[in-house]
């Protein structure tokens, strides 16, 4: 099969295409024939060393990724049978494998794909929309009538928090530049605060619910807006010390989470995609032999929605 393998860490000339083995599969495992794969920040991060480099190096060869969508070929689970189309986001945060025509995937990590969505609309809803799920769902300060704030709402993960913070039956105020104002609003957002002009402290007050995607600074500012009682999480979990010590000054729930492979939360997000209750926003598609562009792509960090890459 083909593969896009990382020589070494470092930029996006290190990516190449290479012939190498079909994996094989073990008990509970399920080959999937890769249709599409999407592109995060963490891929970026961890082909230039850092992200989760630091648990690839020791892999032979090393195949970024891990997000898909495709066609299951062969099973050794009764979760899916062969010719089943499925999505999930592979072994995160190990070696996921993602970045080839084939994908050895653990059943349990993986879901039925809608029929009404395509290959790429799923595989975009993965790692971005299982961060926003595992984030928003368990946090009790979420619920009908909440004020949740969800920062960088047109990027990846915050235009799938928007949507799902909005099933969840709160008002929804998202932040983003002005130019993806109308983004923000369109994905059911009930306010929008532009981060470059307009100060949190200026524009809202008393909320239950901060989503932070963006760090310390950030967290700051939302503390200072949070009502007593209310919560905070961030998606950096390695900031989690931090933020749970912070947030107590303000009597604030912290937290920092780190998305994990669950098929099991796959399945609610595909509910949620096949009813139109979600949907995934793709700001670009990339053709296989395109994987060092969208690389790039991503690195502006000036994406609204996902980035994709087609695998056939």
């Amino acid at each position: 099969m083909k593969a896009i393998v990382l020589k070494e860490f470092g930029p996006t000339s290190n990516l190449e295409i290479k012939d190498i083995a079909t994996p094989t599969i073990k008990a509970g495992e399920v080959l999937v024939r890769v249709k599409a794969i999407s592109i995060n920040p963490v891929d970026v991060k961890s082909r230039a060393g850092g992200g989760f480099a630091s648990v690839l190096k020791d892999f032979d060869p090393i195949i970024l990724g891990w997000d898909i969508a495709g066609t299951v070929v062969a099973s050794e689970s009764p979760l899916f049978k062969v010719n089943d189309d499925v999505f999930g986001m592979v072994n995160f945060p190990g070696h996921g494998q993602a970045y080839a025509e084939y994908v050895a995937a653990p059943a349990n990590q993986l879901a039925l794909k809608p029929a009404n969505i395509s290959f790429e609309e799923a595989a975009a809803a993965t790692l971005a929309a299982l961060t926003a799920w595992q984030a928003l769902t368990p946090n009790p300060a979420i619920k009908p009538g909440s004020k949740v704030l969800i920062h960088a709402a047109s990027g990846g993960v915050g235009h799938y928090a928007v949507q799902i913070a909005k099933h969840l039956g709160a008002y929804v105020i998202g932040t983003s530049s002005a130019a993806n104002k109308d983004a923000v609003l369109a994905l059911g957002a009930d306010q929008h605060i532009d981060y470059k002009t307009q100060t949190l402290k200026n524009e809202v007050k008393d909320l239950d619910f901060v989503l932070d995607m963006l760090g310390e600074k950030t967290i700051d500012e939302s503390l200072e807006v949070i009502r007593p009682g209310g919560a905070i999480t961030t998606i950096f979990g390695a900031g989690k010390g931090t933020i749970v010590e912070k947030a107590k000054a303000y009597n604030v729930t912290g937290n920092g989470i780190l998305v994990h492979s669950n098929g099991a939360d796959m399945e609610q997000i595909a509910k949620l995609l096949a009813s139109g209750k979600i949907r995934s926003v793709i700001a670009r598609t990339f053709a296989f032999d395109e994987m060092a562009e969208a690389h790039a792509f991503v690195e502006t960090g000036r994406t609204v929605g996902k980035v994709v890459v087609k695998a056939d």
